[in-house]
């Protein structure tokens, strides 16, 4: 079933283009949308119409439904309309300090949409009309994204700044923050005292008395370790005094980890029950669970192919589309065409790329990546590179290296310090342009 574009383009252009707090680009189906040229507001010189707003507002409705506390359709339209003059003030901004967007970026992001939601460029095309957009359109609305992704890549994130001191002390609270989340550790010693499948109700109580005995004897001074390996059912016949090791507590049964709850080391368990009979605990140790910071790793392959006065973007998009098909048509193996085709350096690896972690690629290869179903081969990906296909062969979480754990913290705070500024700078903007309301249809 075709994903509908207005689902595709919530979110992922926002991602693709960078983390921008304006408009949808998603549109309503035409047959739902009257053309209304009414114009509302006036930002500077520029009209924002009805129509712009209904289209924004009706995306907006889509993410409302699903929402615990739904908008009325007024408050909705007031959103809708916000986000426009707010979306308008800063390509107005991008435009006067110069900023363009020449049409090599614009068939790069239109490519990477596509690529993003696993659908041809041609595909992309055909579902338009079916949001009231045309391709013009369309790609004036990514033109317009990035506009604004550029002048905040250039007012806001080239001057935010994390010193040695700052990134340590973020590390510190991340840290602290996983601990809190992370099992505690236990060593616990055992005395198992089993009770035959069946037993009637007079055996069940001798073993229950026999298993409060020892309980009693370990209380009173006995060694808890004589008692485990002359009394003890468990398997290991009390073996080592029926200690079990040092191990998470989500590696331990619940009943044993509620049993030893408000124990001190070195105390002794009441007898608990389970299908194999009595046990009597004794808390070993409790060790806080060990904080090492861990992150999503990938573990992608790719075939690149670079354009270049021999081959041109189009050209490359092609040729790669045709080896995609090879590819999943099951007619060549991966591996096997990076190796025959692939201008990257890791062509004689079949393209393998390793463990790799955010950031280590450029932002429209790791959009795609991050979002890729694992064994599943993207449509032709633009980037500042070339063109990719890519696949992703594993993705599992994986602790770092202390230099590296320092990086991600300097990197998470600084885009912490980013969204902070460019929250405050939209608001800047936005209340240094010229905004006249008009009469609106609402």
């Amino acid at each position: 079933m075709n994903k509908p574009l207005t689902s595709i383009l919530s979110g992922l252009l926002v991602a693709l283009l960078g983390s921008v707090a304006v408009a949808s680009l998603a549109a309503t189906p035409s047959a739902a949308v009257q053309t209304v040229n009414r114009i509302v507001a006036v930002v500077n010189s520029e009209p924002v119409t009805d129509h712009e707003v209904q289209q924004v507002s009706a995306q907006l409705a889509q993410e409302n439904a699903r929402a615990p506390q739904r908008l009325s359709a007024n408050e909705l339209y007031k959103l809708a309309l916000d986000r426009l003059i707010t979306e308008k003030a800063l390509q107005q901004q991008a435009r006067d300090t110069g900023i363009t967007i020449d049409k090599d970026a614009i068939d790069q992001a239109e490519m990477n949409v596509a690529a993003n939601n696993q659908i041809t460029l041609e595909q992309l095309h055909q579902r338009l009309p079916q949001e009231g957009l045309t391709v013009a359109a369309f790609r004036e609305k990514l033109k317009g994204q990035l506009l604004i992704n550029r002048l905040r890549e250039r007012e806001v994130e080239g001057k935010a700044r994390v010193s040695d001191l700052e990134a340590e002390q973020y590390l510190q609270t991340l840290l602290a923050k996983q601990a809190s989340q992370t099992p505690q550790e236990l060593n616990l010693a055992m005395i198992l005292v089993a009770v035959p499948e069946g037993a009637s109700a007079d055996v069940r109580q001798q073993k229950l008395t026999l298993a409060r005995e020892m309980a009693r004897q370990a209380r009173a001074g006995e060694s808890f370790e004589a008692l485990a390996r002359q009394y003890s059912n468990a398997a290991d016949k009390g073996a080592n005094g029926g200690e079990l090791g040092l191990r998470t507590e989500d590696r331990y049964p619940e009943l044993f980890v509620q049993a030893v709850a408000r124990l001190k080391t070195g105390e002794i368990s009441d007898p608990v029950e389970s299908g194999a009979g009595f046990h009597v605990l004794k808390l070993l140790q409790r060790k806080a669970g060990t904080a090492a910071l861990s992150v999503m790793q990938t573990h992608p392959r790719h075939i690149l192919l670079r354009t270049s006065s021999q081959m041109s973007q189009a050209q490359a998009v092609a040729k790669l589309q045709g080896l995609r098909q090879q590819i999943v048509s099951r007619k060549a193996e991966f591996a096997q065409v990076a190796r025959q085709w692939s201008q990257d350096g890791s062509a004689p690896s079949g393209g393998d790329l390793g463990w790799v972690r955010a950031g280590m690629f450029v932002p429209e290869f790791e959009q795609v990546m991050d979002h890729l179903p694992l064994n599943t081969v993207s449509e032709p990906v633009v980037s500042r590179f070339g063109v990719h296909l890519i696949e992703v062969l594993e993705r599992k979480p994986m602790p770092v290296s202390s230099a590296d754990a320092r990086e991600i913290a300097r990197n998470a705070l600084r885009e912490k310090k980013i969204e902070e500024a460019y929250t405050r700078w939209v608001e800047d903007v936005r209340s240094r342009a010229y905004v006249e309301m008009r009469d609106s249809p609402q």
